[in-house]
């Protein structure tokens, strides 16, 4: 430490260099803010032509100074920015090396290739249980607890398959959900045991001629719906329209329209209405396929019956495999079963409740205090997510400095990356690859916070929130030209 002294003469001299040296730091900062601000304060004017309701708001992380703001602290709707802060809280508090576990008990007695006995299967909320990690085979897990049995020497199982979901508590669709969308995958229900994301592929094709009816195509087809199909082929490009629906609480799949004879196939995943009654038949399916027979009735129970049980075989897969899916694919099913498996957990309680429990003690220990905001569910399909954008960058930056933050930065897409929306935006240099941000979208809303590397070498934490736009091409269209500023001249 340097310390004034008359021994010391030249001490003094060095403090002072040292004091000029600080000033001089701040100086360049100040310079380098004030070239940066006529940048964004132009972009930030064009995206008000698009987004009425727009806020903005940029922090230098490694100072924690303030770049940036424009209505930073209204409150706006944040779509599917809410994933970030279910994730946040995911890895502050069970951390990215967290198991969801799914486990096959079975009690009774084995011989002569049987077992006399009863299955169970205990949902641990995974949301995993799908050909997603597999090539595309959505029976791929099952399969291998098929293999398990028969490795114990069993092909016939005489008793039942208890299904034991009682770790989440209904309902399985949140209240605040556009109802008349249920059939669409953004909005599948949420069970302790699902399977192919409480999904159906529908793929529907030209007929074999003109006047024809239309094919349709059910992946997997396990018969939990049911199809009418009045869609025909037509000899015109512009009369190809498909539409595909099921009605709330039905299983009745309905494919209307016409399909043009030389149209590549029409695909939509549509919900199932009974999840866990999906995840049975499908399971059941698989073990017949590989060889095992069950000969009793699937029983979808909340409690595991009494008895002697023991472990045979399960699955087990890992927060950040499932937290890339969520925030790099933005499945509202993933981020929806993350939340209630945090309340579960932490809180006793698989409830949307209590996962925004989990989620709003972790925004109070970043300094975003109860009251201050508004936070509905996990993926933020529901209107009533409502936050500011310096308490988006709040958290941003929380997370930065977090034990965990580099492998929570890496959960999130990042511009040009293949295979993603982000593909085409901001895929250029010196862009791609220096943008980490989560994507948001509802009628009339567009959102993205993330973080951005300058040309400096600085890094940002930022988030733009366009609420009530004319377009949400447009305001994407705005929301790169603010970050191109901050990247060019940041």
């Amino acid at each position: 430490m340097l310390t004034e002294s008359k021994d010391f003469p030249g001490t003094r001299w060095a403090t002072s260099v040292v004091c000029t040296a600080l000033l001089l730091l701040v100086a360049l900062s100040t310079i380098a803010q004030a070239e940066l601000r006529p940048g964004l304060n132009e972009s930030v004017k064009a995206a008000r032509k698009v987004s009425s309701e727009l806020s903005v708001h940029v922090v230098e992380l490694a100072s924690g100074e303030e770049i940036y703001s424009y209505n930073s602290d209204q409150l706006r709707i944040i779509a599917s920015n809410t994933k970030l802060l279910t994730t946040a809280a995911a890895f502050d508090t069970v951390g990215p090396a967290f198991f969801f576990e799914t486990n096959v008990l079975w009690r009774g007695e084995r011989g002569d290739g049987e077992l006399r006995g009863d299955v169970a299967v205990l949902g641990g909320g995974d949301p995993n249980i799908s050909g997603r990690h597999y090539g595309g085979d959505p029976l791929a897990v099952f399969r291998q607890w098929a293999q398990e049995f028969k490795r114990l020497g069993v092909h016939r199982i005489e008793g039942d398959m208890f299904l034991v979901t009682g770790l989440f508590e209904p309902p399985l669709v949140h209240p605040d959900w556009p109802r008349d969308q249920l059939h669409r995958w953004y909005e599948a229900p949420v069970a302790a045991l699902s399977f192919s994301d409480n999904c159906v592929l529908v793929r529907v094709s030209p007929g074999t001629a003109v006047g024809e009816p239309a094919r349709v195509e059910l992946i997997p087809d396990l018969g939990v719906l049911r199809v009418e199909n009045t869609a025909g082929t037509v000899d015109s490009s512009r009369r190809h329209m498909v539409v595909v629906d099921r009605r709330n609480g039905s299983d009745l799949l309905s494919i209307s329209g016409s399909v043009y004879r030389q149209a590549a196939p029409v695909e939509s995943w549509v919900t199932v209405p009974d999840p866990v009654s999906y995840f049975g038949v499908a399971l059941k399916a698989a073990f017949e396929e590989e060889g095992v027979e069950l000969v009793g009735g699937l029983r979808p129970t909340m409690r595991l019956p009494s008895g002697q049980w023991r472990w045979v075989t399960g699955y087990r897969s890992d927060l950040m495999t499932t937290t890339e899916v969520i925030n790099k694919r933005s499945q509202n099913f993933f981020a929806e079963s993350l939340l209630k498996v945090l309340g579960a957990r932490l809180c006793g309680s698989g409830s949307w409740l209590a996962g925004l429990r989990v989620v709003g003690e972790f925004l109070e220990r970043v300094g975003i205090q109860p009251g201050e905001y508004r936070l509905a569910d996990g993926s933020g399909l529901s209107r009533d997510n409502q936050f500011s954008a310096r308490q988006l960058t709040t958290v941003l930056q929380y997370m930065f400095e977090h034990e965990k933050g580099r492998e929570f930065l890496l959960t999130l897409p990042y511009s040009g990356e293949e295979g993603l929306r982000w593909e085409d935006r901001l895929s250029d240099e010196p862009y791609r690859g220096n943008i980490f941000a989560k994507t948001g979208s509802l009628l009339g809303v567009s959102t993205l916070s993330g973080y951005a590397k300058g040309r400096s070498g600085k890094t940002y934490a930022f988030s733009i929130l366009c609420n009530r736009t004319t377009g949400n091409w447009g305001a994407k269209k705005a929301q790169d030209r603010i970050l191109r500023v901050l990247v060019d001249e940041g």
